[in-house]
């Protein structure tokens, strides 16, 4: 299944100086990722999933090992070149929704296709498209101030999507929302799930994780447990492949 894994890592390890001490926030961690997996990032403070989250997302470079992404090994990439990955490949999801307020919702999700190069019409027509899929069509031109905490938070999955990603890498994505609310924003992960993407997740709240079909637990830099999530479970209908047993 070689050609099915999106992502690749080998003995990753990432340091960081603080002062004079050194500080090993990732010890040789090795982890394969397949296409159309969705997968739970779980552990401790100090376990190193925050870190490894920024490896995943390109946001930070490792210090030793190789990361493959989707068949590019982006372990000694520029700056510039790393950017570019994150802007094709990578859609973020984060605990705080990271909307411009000034932005109504359809250009705050169109932002990503200008660096993308797209013309005004193909970034609406894009924009629109994925609010539409968020179910948040008649909402366009709302600014984030105008918007729910789950309707912004809608928005900012719309965006992580505008561009088609081949992974979408989600950040506490429940963390700022009630109950309710977080279980209609993980309703739509496993939809964006069963529509083919692949789908990060990275959380404390092992509520929120049993969502994943798969679970990877770190603690002190390593990976500690990776398992199937056994209270997911197939079920028939082709809208919605899978379930929470006893949902």
């Amino acid at each position: 299944m070689t050609q099915d894994k999106i992502i690749v890592l080998d003995q990753i390890s990432r340091m960081y100086k603080m002062g004079d001490e050194i500080i090993q926030a990732l010890k040789s961690v090795t982890l394969d990722i397949y296409k159309n997996e969705y997968v739970a990032l779980m552990g401790p403070s100090g376990s190193g999933k925050s870190t490894l989250m920024n490896v995943l997302g390109c946001l930070d470079s490792p210090s030793s090992g190789s990361y493959v992404l989707n068949g590019i090994d982006v372990s000694l990439m520029s700056d510039g070149e790393l950017a570019e990955v994150r802007n094709k490949q990578i859609g973020f999801v984060f605990q705080t929704f990271n909307l411009l307020p000034r932005l109504s919702a359809l250009d705050n999700v169109a932002l990503p296709l200008v660096y993308a190069g797209d013309s005004k019409k193909q970034r609406y027509e894009k924009a629109a498209d994925a609010l539409h899929k968020v179910g948040l069509s008649d909402r366009i031109q709302h600014k984030p101030n105008e918007l729910s905490g789950g309707q912004r938070q809608r928005v900012a999955i719309a965006r992580a999507l505008v561009n088609n990603p081949a992974i979408i890498l989600a950040d506490e994505p429940t963390g700022n929302l009630d109950t309710k609310t977080s279980v209609e924003i993980m309703g739509i992960f496993e939809k964006i799930h069963n529509a083919g993407n692949t789908v990060i997740l990275v959380t404390h709240e092992p509520d929120i994780a049993d969502h994943a079909h798969r679970i990877v637990r770190l603690r002190d830099g390593l990976v500690e447990s990776d398992y199937s999530n056994e209270k997911v479970i197939k079920v028939d209908d082709p809208n919605h492949q899978y379930k929470l047993r006893g949902v």
